[in-house]
C-alpha cells in the first residue's frame, strides 16, 4: 500500500547561548529558581537570524541527508507563531530561497502545537494527492516577541528550528496509529504574543505588536489535565495500550508539566526525553528539534512507536502517535 514516511530529521539552534545567570542582570531572578521551577538552564538566540532563516537551514540539511534535489520537493509547511512577517509567509520565503520552485508553501499558526498539526496535515496530503515529498518546519524566533525584563515569561523561551522531510512510499507500515486535535477558543487570552489593536480614528497610527503575556497557573493547569487525556484519545484511535509507546515526544514547556503528564499516564520518565535544559520553550520547535536530538543520538530507532504531543497556544492540543 501507499502511505507516508519520515526520511530525514534535522534541527538548528543559533549559536549565541544566553544562561540564567545573564538573565539576573535583566530581571529580579536566579539560575536556582528557574531551573528549579522551569528546568531550563540556557537557551539558543538568535543574533540577527528570522524565522525565515532558521528554517532555511534545516530545509537545506534535510535536503543533503536524503539528497533530494529541490525541485522534487512538493509541499512545504512551517508552523510557527513568530513569523518574519504577515505577508509573505515564513513557508513562501523559505520555499523561494530553497529554490523549490514546484512546491507548495503555506504556514499554520497554532503556537506550540503547531508541529503536529503541520506534521499531521501535511501526511494527509500527500496521501489525498499525487505529491510525493513534503518538508515539514517547527521554527521560532520568540526572542523578538518577549519582554525580556518581565521574569514571568522572558526565562522560558529560546529560539531554534526542527523539521521532517516526508515521503510517499510503498510499505505494508502506516506512518500514524492515531491522532487527537482540540481546539479550546475559550481559554486563548491565557497566551497571547503579537496582538494588533485597530485604532478608532483616521488616519491610523502604525500598528505595534504586544508582547508575549501567559497565565502561567491557568496554562499548567490546562497542560497537565488535557495533555494526559489527548494522548489516551490518540491511543484509543491507534488502538494500543500506552505501555506500546517506546517514547513521548512532549512539546518542551516546562520540565514539571512533563513529570506530571508521566504520573497521569503512569508511564516511566525514562519514556520522555527532555531537552529543555538547553534550549527552553521553542514554541512549535520544540517537539521536531527534540525528535531530530533524539535521532542523532539513536535513542529514537526505526520501528518504535512515538508520541508526538504539543500544547499550549489557542489554547490547544495535538497528539499524533506514528510508527518511525
Amino acid at each position: 500500500m501507499q502511505d507516508v514516511k519520515i526520511i530525514s530529521t534535522a534541527s538548528y539552534n543559533p549559536p549565541c547561548v544566553v544562561t540564567n545567570d545573564q538573565l539576573t542582570t535583566l530581571m529580579d531572578t536566579s539560575d536556582e529558581w528557574i531551573k528549579s521551577r522551569t528546568g531550563i538552564s540556557r537557551r539558543h538566540i538568535s543574533q540577527g537570524e528570522n524565522t525565515a532563516d532558521l528554517a532555511v537551514k534545516v530545509g537545506k540539511q534535510l535536503l543533503i541527508n536524503t539528497n533530494i534535489s529541490p525541485s522534487q520537493v512538493d509541499l512545504i509547511i512551517i508552523a510557527t507563531m513568530s513569523p518574519d512577517a504577515y505577508t509573505p509567509s515564513t513557508a513562501a520565503i523559505v520555499q523561494g530561497r530553497l529554490g523549490m520552485a514546484n512546491a507548495v508553501a503555506f504556514d499554520i499558526s497554532a503556537a506550540c502545537t503547531g508541529f503536529v498539526y503541520a506534521f499531521n496535515t501535511a501526511e494527509l496530503l500527500l496521501k489525498s494527492t499525487a505529491w510525493q515529498t513534503a518538508i515539514v518546519i517547527g521554527a521560532e524566533v520568540l526572542s523578538k516577541l518577549v519582554d525580556w525584563h518581565d521574569r514571568n515569561t522572558a526565562v522560558l523561551f529560546g529560539d531554534g528550528a526542527g523539521g521532517v522531510l516526508l515521503k510517499k512510499v510503498t510499505t505494508t507500515v502506516p506512518l500514524t496509529l492515531g491522532r487527537h486535535w482540540q481546539t479550546y477558543g475559550q481559554l486563548g487570552d491565557k497566551i497571547v504574543a503579537g496582538q494588533t489593536k485597530p485604532g478608532d480614528h483616521f488616519p491610523k497610527e502604525l500598528t505595534a505588536l504586544s508582547p508575549f503575556t501567559m497565565a502561567g497557573r491557568e496554562v499548567y493547569r490546562f497542560a497537565t489535565h488535557e495533555v494526559p487525556a489527548s494522548i489516551e484519545q490518540a491511543a484509543r484511535v491507534a488502538q494500543i495500550n500506552l505501555d506500546a509507546v517506546d517514547h513521548f515526544i512532549l512539546h518542551q514547556a516546562n520540565v514539571r508539566i512533563i513529570k506530571q503528564i508521566a504520573k497521569r499516564l503512569k508511564q516511566p520518565l525514562t519514556k520522555f526525553p527532555v531537552n529543555i535544559t538547553e534550549y527552553g520553550n521553542t514554541a512549535a520547535a520544540s517537539e521536531p528539534i527534540l525528535l531530530a536530538e533524539c535521532v542523532r543520538k539513536g535513542i529514537v530507532k526505526r520501528g518504535e512507536i512515538i508520541a508526538l504531543s504539543g500544547f499550549g497556544g489557542g489554547l490547544s492540543t495535538g497528539t499524533t502517535i506514528i510508527k518511525y
